[in-house]
């Protein structure tokens, strides 16, 4: 380690006050920070990485997104607008209460009414047209149209308790008033950019974790991050850059877990407004008259002149699959032969002069710093990338992701990296959440920061959603994905590959998920 990262390791564990550790039954350290504890706030990773200690779901989702029952113990559909689900005898809320059919309702109809949520649940409950109590364990849904993946949809949402949280705000989930859930860990203490302290629910209806009392430290810096791990300040660490990997595996008391990940990294280009979006200039520095990005063919002469493979080597070492589409092999709907396009200057050039920019135009590429291993380095990356490829780039521009996450929900950007993550067994959430039409009212469109929209593909993807038959259904999506990345709505670049490091004797399942929760944590016997 250089002495430069060395200061800034030793300062950020002093400053935690790392140094001795204290006594825990198991501490991590994770580099990213939930904005709230208010598991509807946000669907974003870091949010629901820490739902998932304190609130349960319907379904529970394992290490590849398949289903099984949760809360919920089984579900029919009796016709294909209505389904009855069976809620889980003998679960308890953390304070000893008993989960009710009206809890669920009051968490599914919450779930889109979040004030401020800069990533809502909405696509996950849009499909919901009525919901109604049939008897003390029996709640029964009608969907507006046939809605044959609703358990996966709704299974998203975090169950909260009615009677804690009604009248509620999100803030008041930080005092642990409203932090009340079913999980296996309740809440006892956040301290924001700091730590949070969990302790295992004696009466959690599932598997009981192995660990009582969990100390979750955030650690931003990478170099902190590793060095809390070696120094024993911590026992488990997410999000070890590949560069590290040798550095924790070759050294005695530690070693790496590792998994591959559902979570897209992109680039967005933002289609919002027919004017330029910010960033985007003429080569004078002077806002474009009209927006390039919303032109197809700028889209892909932007997507031929990035080089992912080497993106991949050089900054994530390798650890990187790259990326043509939203979801991996593992997931229903992904499309064997959609290629990732290859770096191809010769052809960019060939299309921005076709859509009227043969010199080119100016832009400034936005990202975060601490969301992902590496994101302010590839933005670097793009930004060279994007220069050599005839654009001119006015600037990288790298925040926190908890500022920059709601500023690029906000439109702020003109052209940003971002990521999405797989949370379910196929692509459709994904394809509906990011790249369908922007509709608020509908539920769909969420995370549609770049605002892209074609009708033909909205009716394609709204057709395959409403197919019961499985096969049919995902034969659908591949086609409905082929369809809209023709159109290079947004720029795929690659697919993460995840590592943990934890000191010997410990070990953590990871998956596509990637969450790093302590129940996943286990001794090794």
């Amino acid at each position: 380690m250089n002495t430069k990262l060395a200061s800034v390791a030793l300062a950020a564990l002093m400053a935690m006050g790392a140094l001795p550790a204290l006594a825990q039954d198991l501490r991590i350290g994770r580099s990213s920070e939930q904005s709230s504890i208010d598991p509807q706030f946000s669907r974003t990773g870091n949010n629901q990485m820490t739902a998932n200690m304190i609130f349960g779901q319907l379904v529970e989702f394992d290490q590849n997104l398949q289903i099984s029952p949760g809360l919920a113990a089984s579900w029919t559909n009796t016709d294909p607008l209505t389904w009855d689900i069976t809620l889980r005898d003998g679960v308890t809320f953390h304070d000893g209460s008993p989960l009710t059919v009206e809890d669920v309702i009051f968490s599914l109809e919450r779930a889109d009414e979040v004030p401020n949520s800069p990533a809502p649940f909405t696509d996950q409950v849009s499909a919901i047209d009525k919901m109604e109590k049939v008897d003390d364990k029996t709640l029964r849904i009608t969907t507006k149209t046939p809605a044959p993946t609703l358990m996966e949809d709704i299974g998203r949402v975090f169950i909260v308790k009615q009677a804690a949280v009604d009248g509620k705000s999100s803030e008041d989930f930080a005092s642990g008033g409203a932090a009340i859930g079913t999980g296996p860990y309740k809440f006892v203490s956040w301290t924001p950019g700091e730590t949070l302290r969990v302790n295992a629910y004696d009466g959690y209806w599932g598997k009981k974790p192995e660990f009582k009392d969990v100390e979750i430290r955030f650690i931003a810096n990478d170099a902190a991050r590793v060095a809390a791990l070696l120094s024993g300040a911590v026992d488990v660490i997410d999000a070890v850059p590949a560069t590290d990997v040798p550095k924790i595996s070759g050294t005695s008391g530690f070693r790496i877990d590792e998994a591959d990940s559902g979570r897209l990294v992109y680039l967005g280009l933002s289609m919002r407004d027919e004017t330029a979006p910010p960033g985007v200039t003429d080569l004078s520095g002077a806002p474009l008259p009209t927006n390039p990005f919303r032109d197809a063919k700028v889209r892909k002469a932007i997507s031929l002149m990035i080089d992912r493979q080497l993106i991949i080597d050089r900054i994530l070492g390798g650890a990187g699959v790259a990326a043509g589409q939203l979801v991996p092999a593992a997931l229903g709907g992904y499309v064997p032969d959609l290629a990732p396009d290859q770096a191809d200057p010769a052809k960019a050039k060939e299309l921005l002069t076709e859509a009227g920019y043969p010199e080119g135009f100016g832009l400034t590429v936005a990202s975060s710093n601490d969301r992902f291993p590496g994101d302010a380095d590839l933005a670097q990356a793009l930004g060279q990338m994007l220069t050599r490829g005839g654009l001119k780039v006015n600037g990288v521009e790298v925040y926190p992701y908890n500022v920059y996450s709601k500023a690029a929900t906000d439109g702020t950007y003109g052209a940003f990296v971002f990521s999405l993550g797989s949370s379910t067994p196929t692509s459709a959430p994904n394809l509906q959440s990011l790249l369908h039409t922007y509709d608020k009212e509908a539920g769909k469109g969420a995370f549609n920061r770049v605002r892209f929209s074609d009708p033909a593909f909205d009716s394609a993807l709204e057709a395959a959603q409403e197919e019961f038959d499985e096969p049919a259904r995902l034969a659908a999506l591949q086609e409905a994905t082929k369809m809209v990345f023709a159109e290079t709505p947004i720029v795929p670049l690659y697919w993460q590959k995840l590592f943990w490091g934890t000191k010997d004797g410990l070990t953590i399942k990871g998956g596509l998920s990637e969450y790093t929760l302590p129940q996943d944590v286990e001794s090794l016997k």
